[in-house]
């Protein structure tokens, strides 16, 4: 990675011959401290051992072939969208990503291809270890690069391709550091947050800013709730934890928007809520299962409208029709086709969704038992 020459700025002020004055070097600490200036460095002592760089090899097949095959996938037709749907143009190499490109933005994954680098962070001692999908991808081969020296290899436990997250494990002589989640629904704009990880291979790298948003939707999945950071985050930096002041998981870096692959301040993580229960489960089964509907939903004008139905599917079973108005779920009224996809994907199959709808004029509740959400449509 090509690495720009010094920058080196002249202390201000300072006239020609006027010696800088002299300290001991733990000075520096009293005089921050007395410039009310913040400092990371206990966060950081308190939470990098937990943080692993991960590298990644794959066998001589093609990763064209791969990116060819995930493309196939992801233009499988899907019954549970939105409408109209939103344009996202792909950028080839980040198909399989959060990689849509709308209008003047574009989206590319943290992970960086060149080297095969990526981030993870460990969240039991036992050795089990959390990162996105797309980092370890097909791999036949991954080493994990602790804190302390050491190169471990790891095996993948599974992963869940609807929210690009992947639990890996390692076998360790010893117990490992490891984090503990924190509650991304806690989190304001505003918030400073600190995100690690192995930005462009370099190894572990520390950086700050705050939370610029929440609840991004980027068009990669019904379950798209990102939280937007303006700490920088580079590729390699995908999979690495962001904390709040805690010293707590409250996002997994995920995405960054940027024209020129690097940081421009505008990163995405994927909050805690979501990957919490998902590294949960694939823990407990090896994979993911979410809800499935089976609609069509036109949320162009209120109250929503259910557009098609998947006569196969869930909401046909339950008694959902065309042209029916969607009203509540539960005793909680609903506005857009987001919000009832984003808790129909995060439920089980089989979980029973009251739909207060209008139909003909009249006002009907139907419990529809929510299908297994097929793989195609991921």
């Amino acid at each position: 990675m090509p690495v720009s020459s010094p920058l080196v700025l002249p202390p201000a002020a300072t006239s020609v011959g006027t010696p800088l004055p002299a300290g001991p070097a733990h000075e520096a600490p009293a005089v921050r401290e007395a410039l009310n200036l913040p400092s990371f460095a206990p966060l950081v002592h308190q939470v990098i051992p937990a943080v692993v760089n991960i590298s990644i090899s794959h066998a001589s097949s093609s990763a064209d072939d791969e990116d060819d095959d995930s493309d196939a996938a992801s233009q499988s037709t899907s019954h549970e969208q939105r409408h109209p749907a939103p344009a996202t143009p792909r950028k080839k190499r980040h198909s399989r990503h959060h990689g849509a490109a709308k209008a003047h933005r574009v989206l590319h994954p943290a992970d960086d291809e060149l080297t095969g680098a990526g981030s993870g962070f460990v969240v039991d001692a036992s050795g089990i270890i959390v990162t996105n999908r797309h980092v370890i991808g097909q791999a036949t081969r991954i080493m994990v690069s602790l804190s302390d020296g050491r190169s471990l290899s790891a095996h993948s436990l599974g992963d869940d391709p609807m929210t690009d997250i992947a639990v890996i494990k390692v076998d360790s002589p010893t117990p490992l550091p490891c984090v503990s989640w924190g509650d991304s629904r806690q989190v304001e704009i505003g918030d400073w947050i600190l995100v690690a990880g192995n930005p462009f291979g370099f190894g572990s790298s520390v950086t700050a800013g705050i939370v610029s948003a929440v609840g991004r939707d980027l068009g990669s999945g019904a379950l798209d709730d990102f939280m937007q950071l303006d700490a920088p985050i580079n590729p390699g930096n995908s999979g690495g934890p962001a904390f709040n002041l805690q010293g707590q998981v409250v996002a997994m870096n995920a995405a960054i928007a940027s024209p020129s692959d690097g940081s421009v301040g505008i990163g995405f993580g994927i909050p805690s809520e979501i990957v919490a229960p998902v590294v949960e489960s694939i823990r407990k089964t090896g994979h993911v299962e979410h809800g499935w509907l089976g609609v069509t939903l036109n949320d162009a004008s209120f109250p929503m409208w259910v557009e098609d139905v998947d006569p196969h599917g869930a909401a046909w079973q339950g008694g959902l029709r065309k042209k029916d108005a969607i009203l509540a779920i539960g005793n909680v009224p609903v506005h857009d086709a987001r919000t009832v996809l984003r808790s129909v994907a995060a439920a089980h199959p089989g979980t029973i969704f009251n739909f207060t709808i209008r139909r003909e004029g009249k006002v009907i509740t139907l419990p529809v038992a929510l299908g297994k959400r097929p793989t195609a449509a991921f």
